[in-house]
């Protein structure tokens, strides 16, 4: 890797210091990958977006037991350079009903906004993706239409079927 050995400004030497390179950076996701990939979680899988490590596709399958069973939904994963002390940006590329995702696939979850941590990974983030699947915070949602017919479950879920099968190949 190249570096800059300009001494002429010194202070921006120092900034860089501070901040996680490219390479450490992808030194994590390789090391998150491996770790996906030995996993036995069978309903959660992501992988680079071909060569791009800064973009993944990741996939989750809707929970037993709720609404979304037998659902698979596709997400988009992005990762700044500042990744692990900044949240990847996450978004469903497959269309989701829910009341806590809007119609672009925007995701309003905690652990991807003001409660982040570097301590988090890519299995983390994915599994609490598929969690907030089965259990909606209906204070705080992006999808009014889906938060206000979530309490009446037969009902959601057979808007939300016609839903999955009308937009799942998207």
């Amino acid at each position: 890797m190249a570096q800059n050995i300009s001494t002429a400004n010194s202070s921006s030497k120092v900034n860089d210091e501070n901040q996680p390179n490219n390479h450490s950076v992808s030194k994590r996701l390789q090391k998150e990958l491996m770790a996906l990939m030995m996993s036995s979680e069978k309903s959660i899988s992501a992988f680079p977006e071909g060569e791009n490590f800064f973009k993944w596709i990741g996939t989750i399958s809707g929970p037993d037991d709720t609404v979304y069973k037998g659902h698979k939904y596709k997400l988009l994963l992005e990762f700044p350079n500042s990744y692990p002390y900044s949240a990847p940006n996450v978004k469903f590329i497959t269309p989701c009903f829910h009341p806590n995702v809007d119609l672009s696939g925007s995701i309003c979850l905690d652990i991807l906004k003001d409660k982040w941590s570097a301590l988090y990974d890519v299995r983390t983030i994915l599994l609490s993706i598929q969690s907030l699947l089965g259990e909606p915070n209906n204070d705080s949602p992006l999808n009014s239409q889906a938060s206000q017919m979530w309490p009446n479950q037969v009902e959601y879920k057979k808007y939300l079927d016609e839903f999955y099968e009308k937009h799942k190949e998207v």
